[in-house]
Formats: C-alpha cells, structure tokens, sequence
C-alpha cells in the first residue's frame, strides 16, 4: 500500500507559512535596527542564511515591500527602506490619528491580566533604559504599543501599528541621535495607571503628548546609517558590516 503524498495545499500553506517566518525575522531585525535603512538585502546571502531558496525570498521581499519595510528596485534588488523627512513625518501624522484612539479603547476594555503582562513588560523596558541598551530599548518599546493595541482588540488597528512601529523604528535608526529611542517608559506608566483607573479620555491624552514628545526627539537632517553582514545577522551573531 502506497502512502499519500502531501497535496497541493498542504505544500502551498507549508510555504506561506515558511515566507512568514523569514518575513517575521527580517521584521524583528529592523525593529531591532540590525538592519538600517537602506542596507540592501542580498538574494543570494539571504538563501543561505535561511536555507531556503530564490523563489521563497523573493515572495518575503515582496511581503516586506507590501508593508514599506522593504523597497525594490528595478536592476538593484531590494534594500531596506529609507524613508524621507517627508515620509517620516507622515508616519507620526498617522499614529497622532491613530493611538490615542488606541489608547482610548484599551483603557475601557483591558482586564486586570492584560494591565499584568503590560507591567511585567514595563520592567523589561526600563532595565533596557537603565542598562543604555538602546537596541532592546526601542524594541521593548514598540512592543508596548502593539500590546497596547491587542488589549483594545481591533485587529486591524494591531496590523497598522505594527507596521507603523517598524517604520518608526527605522525613522529612529536613520535619524536618531544614540541616546534616542522610541519612547519614554515613565509615559508608559502614565497609561498603564490610566488603564487601571479606566480613564479613556486620560489615556488618550498621555498617547498624543507621548507620540509627540517622540517626534520632537528626531532630527530629520540627520545622515542614515550603515549596512551590515546578512549572513551574520542571521545566524545569530549580528556582527556589523563595513
């Protein structure tokens, strides 16, 4: 008797699923600013860091590109985007129309666990602050913001401020100075009490002021920054390229 292979759809979703793991870790690199902007994403290096071929990396660049993490160039490949001045104020203009709201929906739906794990998460990100790990710092931070929006639960407010917390990720890595990260976590304490006393309109409040102190930390006159070893970023070992 002759096993059943694996049909069409089982293969299509093992793939898809497969994309979205390379897309997952090419995402967290950025955030993490392992990857700065405008670092070209080599096919060939990205195959061997992650054992997979042409045709897969390809559609992950394609994803990345749908999301504005990635640009493709005709003849040059792919490279990590580089947003304007212009482009990163837009950015800002989009989460002031859109996390205070956050803010505002999360204070009247979140739990006594949800305002828990954000806590927990808090300490995590000031160790980062005091530790001057940058790096840990900005991603700890964006991650407070996408928790923050998974407590409101509108799916689709998650999937736009992922997003937007990459590219202010990367907005902070071309224009920060080095002491700069996303966010301060005092301000975030001030919306975790103001999620424990289900205050909207104060929640709300703390989000605008705190997306605006952001946006008047970077200065978009400054250069971007410089390119890194794919192979070794992810492999695990995240040495810096020349």
């Amino acid at each position: 008797m002759t096993l059943a292979g694996p049909n069409k759809e089982q293969l299509s979703t093992a793939e898809e699923v497969a994309e979205e793991q390379i897309v997952d870790r090419i995402f967290e690199a950025v955030i993490e600013q392992r990857l700065p902007a405008g670092t070209k994403l080599s096919e060939s290096a990205l195959c061997q860091a992650f054992g997979v071929g042409r045709m897969r990396i390809r559609r992950s660049l394609l994803l990345l590109a749908s999301r504005e993490v990635v640009e493709l160039h005709s003849n040059r490949g792919a490279f990590v985007a580089r947003p304007t001045a212009e482009q990163a104020r837009e950015v800002f203009e989009a989460r002031l129309a859109i996390e205070p709201n956050v803010a505002r929906m999360a204070a009247n739906r979140a739990t006594g666990e949800d305002i828990a794990a954000l806590a927990r998460h808090l300490e995590l990100e000031s160790q980062a602050h005091a530790n001057g790990n940058r790096r840990d710092a900005i991603r700890l931070s964006g991650q407070f913001h996408t928790m923050l929006a998974e407590v409101a639960g509108n799916s689709v407010m998650l999937r736009m401020i992922k997003e937007l917390v990459t590219r202010t990720s990367l907005i902070i890595g071309i224009y920060g100075a080095p002491g700069v990260t996303n966010c301060r976590d005092d301000d975030h304490a001030d919306l975790i009490d103001a999620l424990r006393k289900s205050d909207a309109e104060q929640a709300s409040n703390i989000m605008e002021a705190h997306l605006r102190h952001i946006e008047e930390r970077v200065d978009l006159k400054a250069s971007p920054g410089t390119g890194v070893d794919l192979i070794s970023v992810f492999c695990g070992t995240g040495k810096r390229g020349s």
